[in-house]
């Protein structure tokens, strides 16, 4: 972000008492400037800032799409929600507008209508669609507070992420604003039943450990949910939070391979070995490879082409393969399951590699690429 938008001022024009998350819309408002390092001030005095209209609740990506681009102004039905504004005249009409609940004049400023699905690039959730935008009141805090919780979603994830437990993480996650839970309370939790999970695999109880694990992985998804939601992201966090996702799989595929014995169906070492070696080193590559591709191409791999987003869904990571556990284990068939995740490493591995390859040949021919989420 430029000069100009790290000393941005933020106005929160006029007043509104119903909450979302649990926060009036003036706190939120004032985390999410905290957060992007803007000043909260009564009146915008500088020669650029950003007016909040307290009518409307947005989804975090509109603030920061409106922040790094002055002259932009959100309206919905023509009444401004969010406008970037470059001069004392432009704040001063924007801010009766918005005190009147009329269209606005200021006719300089570039307007996005949100009822005309105006799209926006959010790379840190690697999605492009239209954010919501809503007027709150006490009858519109439900669908605000699912437009905003589906809103903190990666369009990029998983299969379960994506499609099997949103609507679980939804209930906790209103749950925990409720009652006050922090985002690393809820971690903390997940941490916990993260650890059981990797005992109960070390003794082969695999229906107790997975069922202790899926308990993790929603909560997994609900910290993170809670954090973006009520605005409370911390560095701690983040560092918690991805730091249990990062080291945690490979105790899970190694103690699986010796809670094996409990079921009478334990490798022969050199099984052992070659099983671990494919899944531990893997995972290990996969990682290098993605932050390989992160620091050439200043993206995700799993954003470049459709194709590799539609590949993320099912790539080696840990919930595509807890599906093949869970299957292995219906029939009765644990060892099998983890060959196969071994295979699945070992073949993920390849595409990733191979599509980092391809990604280094198109930049020189074409010059630096561009996620297709960017061109949609």
């Amino acid at each position: 972000m430029n000069e100009r938008s790290e000393t941005l001022q933020v106005e929160f024009v006029g007043t509104n008492p119903t909450k979302l998350w649990g926060l009036t819309l003036a706190e939120r408002t004032r985390r999410l400037s905290a957060a992007a390092g803007f000043d909260w001030v009564e009146r915008v005095s500088a020669s650029h800032g950003l007016l909040v209209n307290a009518t409307f609740a947005c989804d975090p990506a509109w603030f920061r799409h409106v922040a790094q681009h002055p002259g932009t102004m959100l309206a919905f039905e023509g009444v401004p929600a969010l406008a970037h504004v470059r001069s004392e005249s432009e704040a001063a009409e924007v801010r009766e507008a918005m005190r009147t609940d009329r269209p606005c004049a200021a006719t300089a400023l570039e307007t996005l209508e949100y009822t005309e699905g105006p799209t926006i690039e959010d790379k840190a959730l690697r999605k492009r669609e239209t954010p919501f935008l809503m007027p709150l009141r006490p009858d519109t805090v439900r669908p605000i507070e699912r437009a905003s919780y589906f809103g903190a979603y990666k369009g990029v994830t998983d299969i379960l992420t994506k499609y099997l437990w949103p609507e679980w993480a939804l209930v906790l996650t209103r749950i925990a604003a409720r009652i006050g839970m922090t985002p690393n309370m809820v971690t903390a939790i997940g941490a916990t039943l993260c650890v059981v999970a990797t005992v109960c695999f070390a003794y082969g109880w695999y229906w107790t450990g997975m069922a202790t694990g899926l308990g993790f992985m929603v909560l997994d998804t609900v910290d993170g949910k809670l954090a973006r939601c009520t605005v409370t992201s911390s560095w701690w966090g983040n560092i918690f939070d991805h730091g249990i996702d990062l080291v945690h799989p490979p105790f899970w595929w190694w103690f699986w391979a010796t809670g094996l014995a409990a079921w009478g169906l334990a490798y022969d070492t050199a099984t052992f070995w070659w099983v671990q070696g494919a899944i531990q080193i893997g995972y290990v590559v996969q990682r290098v490879i993605e932050g390989i591709f992160i620091r050439r191409h200043k993206m995700h791999i799993h954003i470049w082409r459709r194709f590799d987003s539609r590949f993320r869904l099912i790539t080696a990571r840990r919930n595509p393969n807890m599906v093949i556990l869970f299957v292995s284990t219906l029939v009765l068939r644990p060892d099998l399951g983890l060959i196969a995740v071994a295979w699945w490493t070992v073949l993920s591995c390849l595409v990733h590699a191979v599509r980092l390859v391809q990604a280094e040949a198109a930049m020189r021919r074409n010059g630096p690429l561009t996620s297709w989420l960017a061109e949609t």
